[in-house]
């Protein structure tokens, strides 16, 4: 130790000390500004994905910074969060070394999405009495039509085209061929690719890891022995291991200042209300979020059916950032199952203006960016997701539940009086007409015959190639990438890459910044027109008051409410009801 580091450490003990970062994932990330006081609460204790993405790219080129330990606990994350912070903890690899720690990969249950982010570490260890449950992938199907008749509701749907299934659990009696060929793909596709992500990571044979795979759940030795895991032991030693090698000696042994990521980002990065200053002066990459499904409207924070994504609202923030000079490109961060044609559309609308104006819009897909939530990534300038991203799902479905059965079951007297001819078309107490049928049938056609040609000029594929990869079919962002949906796979940081690329600037002399955070005091401000972006903010409403406002205390209501509940909720003509959870 020279005079100088001498001083420093007698000053501050601590000031001469490496720092070792610590990641932990027991809590999850927070992908989007707290909107409720619950969320800010939340974020007090668990790291954004920004924090986490510009704290370990700054702190990879940080000589005081020795290391990082991720602490890779099961059940916070999707799979596509993991491969986004696992790409994150990749690249700060090739700089520093990485440990990731769990005290077990899965429980008598899957653990494969904490392992595929733990394998992107250099070692990982694991607790003695942990285990690692590779045990594959499931897509669950639920049906509800059985218990529909015997309650005397009858579903009427109609959908384009065969693999557009979402209406399927409530109106099949059975899994159709189509839809059992779909999600057969999706579990295969995110199987192969975690086989292929793991042999890589750990230097092992594709077949090996297949046969562990299909040998699991496997006790802490046998992962250790076939090579999935470098090290049993419990937290305290995994931490006593990472202070020893990367620590610096010292009469008291060796020593270490330990630090959160999303911590250490704050001070060394940014985030006080005089570098927020600092940076609106500085070029920018804006984000935009589309985060829960798709409504008309303004963006509402929660419910029993989860957050919405208002048209009105995302549409502002993409005008905003559109008006701003400071901008330099956009990214739209994607997160939606969809839901209604014509609020997917305006946005849509808003995304191509942006680039007309000149300034590049790169879409980033979450864990869903399907139906509507391809409707608005597709007109991107590039469109990135990660491999087990569920996208497509190019199709469109619409009816009603038709409770006639039962109301006369419970000995309710429902009654209508209306005026039109098709006033009572989508009532719930008679089925469609001939008529009424053809009108949806051809509404559908035309609502389809839009999302595949935009879709095709979008994608700048032939319609006659696009249209077979469309017809409702989901795909995994691995195989989206492969016909073309995707232009490559990646999380939000490849994504401001892109950005930076399109728009010809530096990502060091950039700052990131969204405009979907309206703050909370400025919600009570009049606002001068529809053009500022808290005009569009929302004070207290739910996504169900939003989408099934008009629909009052109807037995539909109730029918649908249940199914919102058992996240079964179809909010919209391009929806996607369900996600396939692993881990």
């Amino acid at each position: 130790m020279d005079l100088v580091d001498a001083v420093r450490h007698r000053l501050n003990p601590s000031a001469a000390a490496p720092t070792v970062l610590e990641l932990d994932l027991s809590r999850g990330v927070i992908n989007s500004a707290p909107s409720t006081p619950r969320e800010a609460l939340q974020s007090l204790h668990a790291p954004t994905m920004r924090a986490v993405r510009e704290g370990l790219r700054a702190a990879a080129d940080d000589e005081s910074v020795a290391g990082l330990v991720i602490h890779a606990a099961e059940g916070q994350l999707s799979m596509a969060e993991a491969d986004e912070i696992g790409a994150l903890i990749r690249a700060f690899g090739e700089h520093k070394p990485t440990l990731a720690y769990a005290e077990s990969f899965g429980e008598l249950t899957t653990g494969m999405t904490g392992y595929r982010l733990a394998s992107q570490a250099h070692q990982i260890w694991l607790q003695p009495s942990g285990g690692v449950g590779l045990n594959g992938v499931v897509a669950g199907v639920t049906l509800f039509r059985g218990t529909l008749d015997k309650i005397g509701v009858e579903p009427e749907f109609a959908q384009r085209h065969e693999y557009k299934t979402a209406a399927n659990q409530f109106a099949a009696h059975e899994v159709t061929e189509p839809q059992r060929e779909m999600m057969q793909r999706i579990v295969d596709s995110i199987l192969d690719d975690t086989i292929a992500l793991v042999a890589e990571r750990r230097s092992l044979d594709p077949v090996a890891v297949r046969e562990a795979v299909d040998s699991s759940p496997l006790t802490a030795v046998e992962a250790e022995r076939r090579g999935l895991v470098d090290r049993i032991g419990y937290r305290d030693e995994a931490y006593a291991w990472a202070k020893e090698n990367w620590g610096r000696a010292s009469d008291d042994g060796p020593e270490v200042t330990l630090r959160y990521v999303h911590r250490w980002a704050k001070e060394h990065v940014g985030g006080g209300v005089l570098q927020q200053w600092r940076d609106k002066k500085r070029p920018a990459i804006a984000v935009v979020g589309v985060h829960g499904g798709i409504v008309s409207g303004p963006t509402t924070p929660g419910g029993i059916g989860g957050q919405s994504a208002g048209s009105d609202t995302v549409c502002a923030h993409l005008r905003a950032a559109g008006s701003d000079p400071s901008v330099k490109a956009v990214v739209l961060r994607v997160d939606s199952p969809g839901g209604s044609y014509v609020a997917s559309d305006a946005i849509r609308r808003e995304v191509i203006r942006l680039r007309e104006s000149g300034r590049p819009v790169v879409a980033s897909m979450g864990a869903v960016a399907a139906s509507g939530g391809y409707f608005v990534s597709m007109g991107a300038d590039t469109v990135l997701a990660a491999p087990t991203t569920l996208t497509g799902s190019i199709g469109v479905l619409a009816g009603k539940m038709v409770t006639t059965g039962l109301t006369d079951r419970i000995g309710l007297v429902r009654d209508e009086m209306s005026a039109g001819e098709n006033a009572t078309m989508f009532s719930s107490l008679h089925p469609f007409s001939e008529t009424e049928r053809a009108k949806l049938d051809a509404w559908l056609d035309e609502v389809y015959d839009d999302f595949t040609h935009k879709a095709a000029a979008d994608r700048k594929l032939p319609y006659e190639t696009l249209e077979p990869l469309a017809r409702g079919r989901v795909w995994t962002g691995a195989d989206a990438v492969t016909h073309g949906l995707v232009d490559q796979l990646g999380g939000m940081d490849a994504a401001i890459d892109r950005a930076c690329e399109l728009a010809g600037v530096d990502r060091e002399a950039i700052v990131t910044r969204g405009v979907s955070a309206v703050p909370f005091l400025s919600q009570f401000r009049a606002a001068e027109s529809s053009e500022a972006p808290h005009a569009h903010a929302a004070l207290g409403s739910s996504p169900l008051e939003t989408v099934h406002g008009a629909l009052g205390g109807s037995p539909e209501t109730v029918v649908r409410r249940l199914a919102g509940a058992l996240g079964l909720e179809i909010s919209g003509v391009l929806a996607l009801p369900y996600r396939i959870t692993v881990g």
